[in-house]
């Protein structure tokens, strides 16, 4: 007999990420490593499992290959408890199309829901860097009786105009939701702060199915999770706000309690990396009694010779740094530095080579860039900017397999 909810976890991971191309060029934004060991979609699917849920659906679309790849490498399940983690690509279920939205990904899905046949729909963004303890989220949906519970992040008025957000009244139900407003509302207990979107939600499974299956028949609609399914809920009065700042994360230190960064655009990635590497990090990958999972590599262990340093970095396994100095940077794995080059505040991904007495400042590097010796990124911008992508922030962007 089951003693805690039966529950589906359903992850959005179909979108084209265009913001962050190059780094979308050949892979799902999910898909996009992250931290040094992670892909993104390893936060979501990290806070699933460690909240006890591991009966999951990827809703994958674009460029899915490496993304559908790494799931089924890093988050296989013995199956023996009946679990499971597997992408679900488009399959043109009802009629010769694909995926028109977010929410009707979940329609065209139904097929898992009615197999499955939860009490609760756990459906979460795959693109988020963050901790969260999704069981509390679902306790706290049970007890409101909501038909939906959407997760919301307190931040500063003058900055929500980007989000969709929450306007709620003291009891936590939501009495509007509004994309990007211009005059953003406040909390009920902080007219300064308003309750931004995380895309993360709970649904009464019943009410969920209900209301996709009215907005597929609707021929207005955008069929969008937060534009259409939600503001439908909140117009019948059953839809609540959740507290991020409630939840409770094992381990979680005072400063990186209540962490969350949408890495849309180039700059939130770069800047959600420098988040990474100071002494007491903003974002700490080190909390052992909520791990954030990710691909694990026969590899060596990082190796500094010929009088290399890394300052103020995370260095993945396989690395070397000979004779070369890399500070407040990040390095995946088997990144090599050479003698006399400089790495300063820059994304290396996996297989980068910086060639001897190079520079790269401010810089993301994709898989397998070699940077040849003596070359320069992120010393003259204007330069850069006739061969590479540069960022509003001046962030330097390298392309899978590029020579420099």
């Amino acid at each position: 007999m089951r003693s805690e909810p039966h529950v589906l976890g359903i992850v959005l991971a179909g979108g084209e990420g265009k913001r962050l191309y190059p780094l979308t060029m050949d892979r799902a934004k999910p898909a996009v490593p992250f931290g040094g060991a992670y892909r993104l979609i390893d936060f979501v699917l990290s806070n699933l499992v460690n909240a006890g849920y591991e009966r999951i659906c990827v809703l994958t679309q674009y460029k899915s290959h490496s993304l559908d790849r790494h799931i089924s490498q890093t988050w296989w399940t013995s199956g023996f408890h009946g679990e499971y983690i597997t992408p679900v690509p488009a399959q043109q279920r009802l009629g010769p199309r694909w995926y028109t939205g977010s929410a009707d990904a979940i329609f065209q899905s139904m097929n898992l829901i009615t197999d499955e046949r939860p009490e609760y729909i756990v459906v979460f963004g795959a693109d988020h860097v963050y901790r969260m303890d999704p069981s509390q989220m679902v306790a706290a949906h049970v007890e409101s009786g909501a038909d939906v519970t959407v997760a919301g992040i307190r931040v500063p008025r003058a900055e929500a105009t980007a989000f969709g957000c929450i306007d709620s009244d003291e009891s936590g139900k939501i009495t509007r939701f509004l994309e990007k407003p211009t005059d953003p509302p406040g909390t009920p207990d902080d007219p300064e702060s308003t309750f931004a979107s995380m895309g993360n939600y709970v649904f009464t499974t019943e009410a969920l199915v209900d209301a996709l299956r009215a907005d597929a028949a609707d021929s207005d609609s955008d069929h969008d999770m937060g534009g259409d399914i939600i503001p439908a809920f909140v117009r019948r009065d059953t839809a609540y706000v959740y507290d991020f700042k409630d939840n409770d994360v094992p381990g979680a230190t005072e400063r990186d309690t209540g962490y969350w960064r949408d890495v849309g655009t180039l700059d939130a990635f770069y800047e959600a990396h420098m988040d990474l590497v100071s002494v007491h990090p903003i974002f700490n990958l080190y909390n052992g009694r909520w791990p954030i999972r990710g691909e694990t590599h026969n590899l060596p262990p990082a190796k500094f010779v010929q009088s290399g340093v890394a300052e103020d970095s995370v260095v993945g396994s396989g690395c070397i740094i000979s004779g070369g100095t890399v500070r407040n940077s990040v390095l995946s794995s088997n990144v090599i530095v050479e003698d006399g080059a400089v790495v300063e505040g820059s994304v290396l991904m996996p297989g980068v080579r910086v060639g001897k007495g190079a520079v790269v400042r401010k810089a993301i590097l994709d898989k397998n860039v070699v940077v040849g010796d003596g070359e320069q990124l992120g010393v003259d911008v204007s330069a850069d900017r006739e061969r590479f992508s540069v960022s509003a922030g001046g962030v330097v962007t390298v392309g899978k397999n590029i020579r420099v």
